[in-house]
């Protein structure tokens, strides 16, 4: 039975996409490198074909194949045995296989030249100390090969610099990009580049009419009290390249999938990435740069307004109604943190740099107070505007002071909302003019129990050299050492939750350890970083953990225990503790 050239070319498709989906290309390259490692002769130059077929059936790879090609006609809901020895039969069954609706085909030219996500390339250097520097950040246009002949094309692109050079070539990049599985037919690349002018066409257009109408807004603003001007709204933000941004498009609800189990261990993990603010060249104020999320998550470093849209985007993903806040805390310094709204009316408002979480309660100016009211808990003193994917709006009540603001975001009179159409036109998922999906999130690369021996061996060392540096002989006591773990656990599960446990049991393990008449000192410090000669250069700073590290008398015994807790992106809280024991001489 002959199929129709049509049928044959979707048959072929559907062959090689179920090839793909076993991958037999792999399994079929490790089975030629083993067969010439093993089996070629020194003097054979090459492998023969009826060799590679011996060595594909000896592994059961073609058996494999067979079993598994079970296609379904579209036309008629039928299953056509692949296997070419046997008769050609059909049997009747449900057309729930593949269907061209269903996503198991490979998207035509035609289809992918309308996915407008560019790749996002970060280049970031890491000296020998660990330390990172973003570098580059370059989206880089991937279309153009899909009118490229053998769906194969070479570019060379230009990085530049990030911040206050980003006008500063870095370096130049060779590219080559190439199409696997290979395309049935490529476009031409009149076609291609049509579709990119108009698309560019179309991505100023939406600019052009939304900063038309952010414009308008801000003037409507202005008009219901002039002091509004100086307060913190803030609607465009630039990016690392320089590039002003709705800052509703740095935010975008992020699933942690499997790698964070609750909120609060998110904001745990948005907490322990490193804290730095944007380098300024000379004087004046804070340089201007928010980052894009996977800039941010490759250096693991940034300032607080990065650390807030991550966390933001987080707790979106877990189903929270969670906010950007942007305002001032003491001594009006700018700053950004989050706010969630519960179904109650509850507001709490996350600090991303900390982790801590706050309730706010808001102050009634107009009713007399029963009894004097404390001072709030929270650093944060004024707040312009609150913003999230979907939504920004402006504070427009009398005063912008947080402790009597009234977070009734539904009320028009109290915020001045942004017309959510006019936000989807430029942030909403797909658009031209918004950022590319926000990546998954990398499970960590780091061993911690590897980690945690090699930091607390380098932290003996370094004691020890220190106090021979102080004519003083060391003593470490292991049992010591290890009933100091029960403690850094305490202390990690206590950051993330909120809850203090376990404290009980370590007190009691260290009364039984220190003997009477003796003293027991222990000094617990956290890090974000896994740098030893850093940490102890900082642990001597402290006159308490100094008094421990240089400890005399009779009988000193030293212990020093290291845990390090991991979270996604190779980010990682570092727990140390410090402890000593000593005979009393009065």
């Amino acid at each position: 039975m002959s199929l129709p050239p049509e049928k044959a070319s979707e048959l072929k498709q559907l062959i090689h996409q179920q090839l793909s989906k076993m991958d037999v290309h792999g399994r079929i390259r490790e089975i030629l490198a083993e067969t010439i490692r093993e089996e070629l002769a020194p003097d054979q130059q090459q492998l023969s074909t009826e060799d590679l077929m011996k060595a594909l059936r000896r592994r059961g790879i073609i058996d494999d194949v067979m079993k598994e090609l079970n296609f379904v006609s579209d036309n008629v809901d039928q299953e056509l045995p692949s296997s070419p020895k046997q008769p050609v039969c059909f049997t009747e069954r449900p057309s729930t296989l593949l269907k061209k609706s269903d996503g198991t085909r490979m998207a035509d030219s035609t289809t992918m030249l309308s996915i407008s996500d560019p790749i996002h390339m970060v280049l970031i250097k890491t000296d020998i100390f660990g330390e990172t520097t973003l570098v580059a950040s370059y989206f880089l246009e991937w279309r153009s090969v899909l009118g490229s002949e053998n769906g194969v094309t070479n570019l060379t692109v230009e990085l530049m610099g990030v911040g206050t050079e980003s006008k500063v070539s870095v370096g130049i990049l060779s590219i080559k990009l190439e199409m696997y599985p290979p395309l049935n037919q490529t476009l031409s690349q009149e076609v291609v580049n049509t579709q990119l002018a108009l698309e560019r066409q179309k991505t100023a257009e939406r600019e052009r009419l939304f900063l038309v109408y952010a414009k308008q807004w801000w003037r409507e603003y202005l008009q219901i009290r002039p002091s509004h001007s100086s307060r913190l709204v803030k609607i465009f933000a630039q990016d690392e390249n320089g590039i002003n941004r709705p800052v509703c498009s740095y935010v975008k609800p992020l699933r942690a999938g499997r790698l964070l189990d609750t909120p609060r261990q998110a904001a745990r993990f948005v907490n322990v990435l490193g804290y730095e603010r944007a380098p300024v060249i000379g004087g004046g104020g804070k340089q201007e740069q928010w980052c894009t999320l996977l800039a941010f998550l490759c250096r693991n470093k940034g300032d607080c307004e990065d650390h807030a849209n991550l966390l933001c985007s987080l707790l979106l993903g877990y189903g929270l109604e969670a906010f950007v806040c942007v305002g001032t805390k003491a001594k009006g310094v700018p700053h950004a943190w989050v706010m969630t709204c519960g179904t109650d009316g509850t507001i709490t408002f996350w600090e991303s740099l900390t982790g801590h979480r706050y309730i706010h309660r808001a102050t009634n100016l107009d009713e007399a107070p029963v009894a004097e009211q404390p001072k709030p808990l929270y650093p944060y003193r004024t707040i312009g505007c609150v913003f999230n994917h979907q939504m920004f709006l402006g504070n427009c009540q009398p005063s912008d002071s947080v402790e009597i603001c009234v977070f009734d975001l539904n009320d028009e009179s109290k915020w001045k909302p942004m017309s959510e159409e006019a936000i989807k036109s430029v942030c909403a998922p797909r658009a031209t003019t918004s950022l590319p999906p926000f990546p998954p999130l990398c499970a960590s690369s780091i061993d911690a129990s590897v980690t945690s021996n090699e930091i607390e061996m380098q932290l003996r060392l370094l004691v020890s050299e220190h106090r021979k540096d102080l004519g003083l002989t060391t003593v470490w006591e292991d049992q010591l050492s290890y009933l100091l773990s029960p403690a850094l656990a305490s202390y990690e599960f206590e950051r993330t939750t909120s809850i203090s446990a376990g404290n009980e049991e370590f007190q009691d393990a260290i009364r039984r350890a220190v003997p009477d008449g003796h003293t027991f000192k222990g000094f617990p410090i956290h890090f974000v970083y896994r740098n030893a000669r850093r940490a102890f250069a900082t642990c001597l700073r402290s006159p308490f953990c100094e008094e421990i590290i240089c400890c005399r008398g009779d009988q000193v015994r030293l212990a020093v225990r290291v845990r390090v807790f991991t979270y996604p992106e190779s980010a990682c809280a570092v727990w140390i503790m410090f402890a000593c024991k000593y005979r009393s001489v009065l």
